[in-house]
C-alpha cells in the first residue's frame, strides 16, 4: 500500500510567557520571562492507504498538535510532511456552524467550506440528516440544539465529504452508545473503500477495535507504535500505577 501520510521528524515548539506583568512592572520596564514548550519532538509517522492509526497519551502529550500538523493548521518548526489525497479534519465539528441558521442551512455551509458543490450537498442531504438522526430539529435554528445534537450533525457532515484521509479528535464520544457504534461502522466502511484515518481518543477499547496500529505520545515524543492490544496494555499499565 502507498503512504497516504508521511511525517518525518516533525518538531513543534511554542513560546510561552511564564507570568503576567503588572502595570507597575510595565512602567519600570520589566519583561516577561519566555520559555519554550516542545509540543512535538521529532515525531515520525507513516500511514498507509486504508489504514487506521490511533493516537493515545495523557493530556498535553501532543495528540491534538499532531492532528493540527497533519491538517496543515500548524506548521512544524522542523521536519517534513507529505500528504497524498484530500484531508477532512474532524477537529472542531461545530466550528463552522452558525447558531442562527437551521441545521439544514448549516449542512450546506459546512460542506461548502470544505469544497463540496451545492448540487452534491443537495444529493447527499437525506443521507446526512438520516445519519445525524435529530428529527425535525434539522429545520430548527442551531441555537436550539443541545451540544450532543450539534456534534452529531457535524460528524454526519464530515463523514459524507469526499476525502482520502480523515483526522478525528475525540469525535468517537459523540452521542449515545448506539450512535457511537454507528460511527464505528461507518469508519469501517470507509476504510474498506481505501480511506485512511488518524484518530485521537481516550476510548482505548474503541481504538483497539478500530485501528491497525496505535501511536503512544508521551511529552511530545513517540514512545511506542505498534499492535493496538500491546500498546494499549503498556500504556494502561503506566497510567494506573
Amino acid at each position: 500500500m502507498d503512504d497516504a501520510i508521511l511525517l518525518d521528524a516533525a518538531t513543534v515548539r511554542y513560546r510561552l510567557s511564564r507570568e503576567r506583568l503588572s502595570i507597575r512592572d510595565l512602567l519600570v520596564g520589566s519583561r516577561r520571562v519566555i520559555r519554550e514548550h516542545v509540543a512535538l519532538d521529532s515525531v515520525d509517522l507513516a500511514v498507509k492507504r486504508g489504514e487506521a492509526i490511533g493516537v493515545i497519551g495523557l493530556n498535553g502529550a501532543g495528540k491534538s498538535t499532531l492532528l493540527r500538523v497533519l491538517a496543515r493548521i500548524v506548521r512544524p518548526n522542523s521536519g517534513r510532511l507529505r500528504i497524498k489525497g484530500r484531508v477532512a479534519p474532524l477537529l472542531d465539528l461545530t466550528g463552522a456552524f452558525h447558531p442562527e441558521l437551521t441545521g439544514r442551512e448549516n449542512v450546506s455551509l459546512q460542506a461548502s467550506i470544505h469544497g463540496v458543490r451545492h448540487e452534491e450537498i443537495a444529493r447527499r442531504f437525506d443521507e446526512i440528516a438520516a445519519f445525524a438522526d435529530i428529527g425535525t430539529f434539522i429545520d430548527a435554528p442551531l441555537r436550539t440544539y443541545s451540544a450532543g445534537m450539534m456534534l452529531r450533525l457535524g460528524f454526519a457532515v464530515m463523514i459524507n465529504i469526499d476525502a482520502d484521509i480523515l483526522l478525528i479528535d475525540e469525535a468517537l464520544g459523540v452521542g449515545d452508545a448506539g450512535f457511537q457504534e454507528k460511527c464505528s461502522q461507518r469508519i469501517a466502511e470507509l476504510r474498506d473503500r481505501g480511506l485512511s484515518f488518524v484518530i485521537v481518543s481516550h476510548d482505548l477499547a474503541r481504538l483497539r477495535e478500530l485501528c491497525d496500529r496505535i501511536l503512544w505520545l508521551d511529552h511530545g515524543r513517540a514512545r511506542l507504535i505498534g499492535d493496538p492490544t500491546d500498546v494499549v496494555a503498556q500504556y494502561a499499565a503506566t497510567v494506573t500505577r
